[in-house]
């Protein structure tokens, strides 16, 4: 006959083996999210950076959230991540979606410096609904209100769950959720400097839940046509600002010295100064696309339609005159150039040439490199 004693101890050994199982199952049910560090001021202690393991160790209950793995990619400032390296970034990240059906997301770390710009590459080149989501932190992890673990755990909530399939390349800092094509960096030093100008936040990671407020129009990752498998280097453009009384000559050099595209961050709604429009249609004549954008932080350079055809000649046509009887001359190189000089849209000057650049090692076609601004 079984004692009452035994018996209490029997239900408590059950009852603590029930809960282990239970704990098990729903430690299995966490999703499975990867954290590629790069570098940035969110690994930059003093006396050496933090490694991706010492990243996670970082984050406050992460385990609740997602199964937490991580690699190193680099462990470099922003500025100092190569074009090369966008490029093997992104194939690298293809290449675990690719082969691992069962990670829902993953978590990129980056400077804030040009934070912006790896995020909107990889919303061009990451060609999978999973998330892809890049955080940092504007203070390193020797000062005082070091953010970056905060900032870490929410970009681990947001890749892990499932509403943020999807939407693209996200940019999760200071509790705010923004689309990787619009968001700007807006102060040199404060927390609250990543925005998304005239468009608001995508959505907000709060103790509850992670809530979503609108979504994202324009092409990217998995309907991206941009394929970096094939994409050997990225092809030089640069971008020029407008200011008073400014040269045309870095415009001329910078088409002398290679590049295959220049953008223009222009005054207002596209207005440049001194010499440089003379230069712009230099670079156009050489069949160098120009690209023009607005320095303002926000608005549209309208998209300008062109047509196909090879690169511009400098022929002079005679064509009968007003009246009929007489004639006049035509340069044809007006036209053919005009195909070269291309609109922006609303994107800010560095993501233009982010887009041109992929645009270029895709196609020389000018209508469709229009084509390309009006879509992403």
């Amino acid at each position: 006959m079984t004692s009452p004693a035994i018996s209490r101890a029997r239900r408590v050994v059950a009852g603590l083996l029930l809960l282990a199982a239970v704990s098990s199952a729903e430690a299995q049910e966490v999703p499975r999210v990867l954290l590629i560090a790069t570098g940035g001021t969110i690994s930059n202690r003093q006396g050496g950076r933090l490694t991706h393991e010492e990243l996670i160790k970082s984050i406050p209950g992460v385990e609740k959230y997602a199964r937490a793995e991580s690699e190193q990619f680099a462990n470099v400032a922003s500025s100092q991540l190569t074009l090369d390296q966008w490029l093997q970034l992104a194939r690298h990240i293809n290449d675990l979606f690719a082969k691992q059906s069962d990670l829902a997301g993953i978590v990129v770390t980056s400077g804030t410096d040009t934070l912006e710009e790896t995020a909107y590459f990889l919303n061009l080149t990451v060609r999978d609904p999973r998330p892809v989501v890049v955080v940092g932190s504007m203070r390193n992890p020797s000062t005082l209100g070091y953010e970056g673990a905060a900032n870490l755990l929410e970009g681990f909530r947001v890749a892990a769950d499932p509403a943020s399939r999807n939407k693209g390349t996200l940019v999760v800092l200071n509790d705010e959720i923004n689309a990787a094509r619009e968001v700007t960096k807006t102060d040199a030093l404060r927390l609250h400097t990543f925005q998304t100008r005239g468009y608001g936040v995508l959505g907000v990671v709060d103790a509850d839940r992670v809530a979503y407020y609108r979504d994202v129009v324009k092409r990217h990752t998995a309907r991206s046509e941009f394929d970096v498998a094939s994409i050997e280097s990225l092809p030089r453009v640069d971008v020029i600002m407008v200011y008073q009384g400014a040269s045309g000559d870095l415009i001329k050099a910078a088409v002398d010295f290679g590049a295959k595209g220049v953008v223009i961050a222009s005054a207002g709604a596209g207005a440049t100064s001194g010499t440089q429009q003379e230069a712009i249609r230099y670079a156009a004549e050489k069949g160098v696309f120009v690209v023009t954008s607005t320095r303002t932080g926000g608005g549209r350079i309208p998209v300008r339609r062109g047509g196909g055809g090879p690169p511009p000649t400098t022929t002079t046509q005679t064509e009968p005159g007003p009246d009929g009887n007489g004639s006049q001359q035509r340069d044809a190189t007006s036209e053919e150039r005009r195909r070269f000089m291309l609109g922006s849209e609303d994107l800010a000057p560095v993501k233009a040439r982010i887009l041109l650049m992929l645009a270029l090692a895709t196609t020389h076609e000018p209508a469709d490199i229009q084509r390309m601004f009006l879509e992403y």
